[in-house]
């Protein structure tokens, strides 16, 4: 009897952290449903969402796809070859991790004026491709992974590029998938970046359009949220079992 009271509360407070996590979602899918005429809003009377929409999905992928590939071969070279200082640069790659985002803007933003390159979209996705978190992800991937597999490519013939995307990357891609998700959403969601980096509001991503809505107009912030959430929920939903397989890894160690 002692053991069934304990789980009670247990079962009870999984399934309070459930409805606090889905409610928010479900209170906006209520929403949508409840105002049909917010998809003739979002689709055809305001075709700007849209733009944004597109604009910000492309962005947001190229910055994706731009630091997978940069976490990839940095994440290689800290993992199996010898490198001077290792340790120093792995530091220094975790304390700039750490930093609140506001403490590197500022440098950034600095950098790219000097490059001449704020107010367009490479002021967003230069910063976001050479993250290190993407690196220190995938340089604790490789680690795992064992040096015969390399071994055995190269004595097949392979260089290192082959070896990387052909041996590595597949061993790895549960930490792959990761970084391709995490950055995205970051990605997806930022708000400061563009407000301080692009001049001109109408190059302002999806997400600073959403919080610009007028907030009588319920109908269209409902259904602009709704879709806003699809590209974020899909890569999830298309990569979810290498993030399981990566989970199981991590708690069989």
């Amino acid at each position: 009897m002692k053991k069934k009271v304990k789980k009670i509360p247990a079962v009870c407070l999984i399934f309070l952290a459930a409805a606090i996590a889905v409610g928010p979602a479900l209170y906006l899918l209520w929403g949508c449903l409840a105002r049909p005429q917010g998809f003739y809003l979002t689709f055809l009377r305001t075709p700007e969402y849209l733009l944004k929409f597109w604009n910000s999905l492309g962005v947001c992928l190229i910055i994706a796809l731009g630091q997978l590939i940069v976490s990839c071969m940095g994440g290689l070279a800290l993992a199996k070859y010898p490198i001077p200082f290792q340790r120093v640069f792995l530091g220094a790659l975790v304390v700039v991790l750490l930093l609140p985002l506001q403490v590197t803007l500022v440098p950034n933003y600095l950098i790219l004026d000097k490059l001449g390159l704020l107010g367009t979209a490479w002021a967003l996705i230069l910063p976001g491709i050479f993250s290190p978190f993407g690196t220190i992800v995938m340089w604790m991937t490789f680690r795992g992974v064992p040096d015969e597999l390399m071994d055995a490519a190269q004595m097949d013939g392979a260089g290192t590029m082959t070896q990387l995307w052909r041996v590595m990357v597949p061993a790895g891609q549960s930490g792959a998938a990761s970084v391709l998700l995490l950055t995205f959403v970051d990605a997806w969601n930022m708000v400061e970046q563009p407000m301080v980096l692009l001049k001109d509001p109408s190059q302002y991503p999806l997400s600073v359009f959403l919080a610009s809505l007028d907030r009588e107009n319920f109908s269209l912030s409902f259904h602009s949220g709704l879709l806003s959430m699809l590209p974020a929920v899909l890569l999830l939903l298309y990569f979810h079992q290498e993030l399981i397989q990566g989970g199981e890894l991590v708690l069989e160690k």
